[in-house]
C-alpha cells in the first residue's frame, strides 16, 4: 500500500514530469531572483551610504561654521529623503542593533571624523529610525535624524514575475506533452488492437527514438495479426476437414445393426460434430467485427429473443428496458445472448434477462440463473477455449467449452465487455456491458 505521505503524488507520468520540471525551474528562477535582488540591495545600500557620508561631512562642517542664528534657515536646504538635521538633543533611544542601523552609525562616525564626539541610538517603531547626537564647536547640540529606506520595488516587478512564472508553466507543459504524447499514442494503438486484428498505424516520424519505437510497434502489430490469422485459418481448416470423415463414419454407423455399440458410436460422433461445428464458429468469430453497427430497438430485440424461448417451452423472463434505440451489431449481440441464455437453461433450467438504462455511458444486460454457479477463482478461466468445469459441469452436459470463448470474442469485437459474477443468493450472473451509443 502506498504510504499516506505520497497520496498527493500524481498518478500520471504527464502530471509527474510536469510537476518535477516546473518545480525545478521555479526553484532555479526563485534562487536567481533572490540573488539578483540581494546583490541589488547591497549595491544600492553601499551607494546610499557613500553619498550620505559625503553629504553629512559637508553639511555638519557647514552648520559648524555658520552663525548660530543662521543655522535654522539652512536645515530645510540640507534635508534629504533619508536623513535630516535637528538643532537640539533629539530623542533618547537604545543602541542600534539592526545591521543597517549599526552600519549607518559607523559610517557617520567615519565620515564626520574624530573632531566631534558622537553617540547613536535607535528609536522604536515599525521602520528603522536612527539618530546620531553630537555637539558643534560652540557647544550647540546637533542631531542627525536618519531614516533609512529599503530598496523600492517597481510596480511592474510583480506583474513581470507572474508573467515569467506563467511562461515557465506553459513551456513545462508543452515540453512534457511533447515527450509523453508518443506514449499516449502507443497506449491508444495498443488498446485499439482488438479481435478484428486491424492495427492502428503509428506515425513513424518525430525524434529518432520515437520513430524507432513506432516502427517496432507497427511491426509487432503486423506479426500479431499474421500469427492470429494463421491460427484461425488452421483451426478452421482442421475443423472443416474433420466434417468429411465424421460424416462417413456417421453413415456407416447408421448402417450398423441396432446395438449398444451403435448407440455409443452415434453419441460419440454427435459430440465430435458439435465440437467441430463450434470450432469453426470460434474460428469465424472475427467476422463479427465485419458486421456494420446499426440502429436497433434493443427492447424489441430482447423481447423477441425471450419470446422465442418461451414459445419453445423454456423458462425465460425479461425485466427492464432502456426505451431508446441503440447503435450496435445486432447479429453479434443476438449470438452472445443466445449463448448465455443456453448456458443458463442448461445448468439451471431457467434464465432471467435484465436490462438497465444507460449509466455512465454504459448499457448493462445481465443473464441470471440459479444453477450451481462457478467458483470465484475460475470465473475468468471459463472464457478460455475448450475449458470445462468438470466438478460442476461434466462432459455430458458441459458442451465443447467454446460457447463462452465465442461470446467473449464477439463482445470484444463490439467494444463491449463480458464478465461473470457469482450471485449472493446463488447462481451466476453473466453481465454484458455495451457502450451506450444511443441514437435519440
Amino acid at each position: 500500500m502506498k504510504p499516506a505521505r505520497w497520496k498527493w503524488w500524481p498518478r500520471t507520468l504527464f502530471a509527474r514530469l510536469t510537476l518535477i520540471l516546473f518545480a525545478g525551474l521555479l526553484l532555479a528562477h526563485a534562487m536567481s531572483f533572490a540573488l539578483v535582488f540581494y546583490e541589488r540591495t547591497q549595491a544600492s545600500t553601499t551607494m546610499m551610504i557613500g553619498y550620505m557620508e559625503q553629504d553629512l561631512a559637508s553639511s555638519v562642517a557647514l552648520l559648524d561654521h555658520l552663525p548660530a542664528d543662521d543655522r535654522q534657515q539652512w536645515l530645510p536646504r540640507l534635508e534629504r529623503r533619508t536623513y535630516g538635521f535637528i538643532l537640539g538633543p533629539g530623542t533618547a533611544g537604545v543602541a542600534p542593533d539592526e545591521q543597517l542601523s549599526a552600519r549607518l552609525a559607523a559610517s557617520v562616525e567615519e565620515a564626520i571624523g574624530k573632531r566631534y564626539s558622537l553617540t547613536a541610538n535607535a528609536l522604536p517603531g515599525a521602520n528603522e529610525h536612527l539618530q546620531v547626537h553630537l555637539q558643534l564647536s560652540d557647544g550647540a547640540p546637533l542631531t542627525i535624524d536618519i531614516r533609512p529606506r529599503r530598496l523600492p520595488v517597481s510596480a511592474w516587478l510583480l506583474a513581470a514575475l507572474f508573467l515569467q512564472l506563467a511562461l515557465l508553466a506553459l513551456f513545462s507543459w508543452l515540453s512534457v506533452r511533447q515527450a509523453t504524447r508518443p506514449l499516449f499514442q502507443l497506449a491508444s494503438a495498443a488498446d485499439s488492437l482488438g479481435p478484428d486484428l486491424a492495427p492502428t498505424r503509428l506515425p513513424e516520424d518525430g525524434p529518432m527514438e520515437v520513430a524507432r519505437a513506432a516502427t517496432a510497434f507497427n511491426a509487432m502489430q503486423d506479426r500479431i495479426a499474421k500469427y492470429m490469422t494463421e491460427r484461425m485459418q488452421i483451426l478452421a481448416a482442421i475443423s472443416h476437414d474433420l466434417q468429411t470423415p465424421i460424416t462417413r463414419m456417421r453413415l456407416r454407423a447408421d448402417l450398423m445393426e441396432d446395438s449398444e455399440h451403435r448407440a455409443t458410436l452415434q453419441r460419440n460422433l454427435l459430440e465430435m460434430e458439435t465440437l467441430v461445428r463450434e470450432g469453426v464458429s470460434y474460428a469465424r468469430t472475427l467476422q463479427g467485427t465485419a458486421e456494420q453497427p446499426l440502429k436497433l430497438d434493443l427492447d424489441a430485440l430482447l423481447d423477441s429473443l425471450s419470446c422465442d424461448y418461451i414459445d419453445a417451452g423454456e423458462n425465460v423472463s425479461l425485466h427492464g428496458k432502456i426505451a431508446a434505440p441503440l447503435v450496435t451489431r445486432p447479429h453479434a449481440l443476438r449470438r452472445i445472448l443466445t449463448n448465455l441464455i443456453d448456458n443458463a437453461l442448461k445448468f439451471s433450467g431457467g434464465a432471467e434477462l435484465s436490462v438497465s438504462a444507460p449509466q455512465d455511458g454504459k448499457v448493462r444486460i445481465s443473464v441470471l440463473d440459479r444453477g450451481p454457479g462457478i467458483p470465484a477463482d475460475r470465473l475468468e478461466a471459463v472464457f478460455q477455449p475448450f475449458y470445462r468445469l468438470e466438478t460442476s459441469r461434466n462432459r455430458s452436459t458441459g458442451g465443447t467449452g467454446l460457447g463462452l470463448a465465442i461470446a467473449r470474442q464477439l463482445a470484444l469485437a463490439m467494444d463491449a465487455s463480458l464478465t461473470l459474477h457469482t450471485r449472493p443468493e446463488g447462481g451466476l450472473e453473466a453481465r454484458l456491458t455495451l457502450p451506450a451509443a444511443i441514437d435519440k
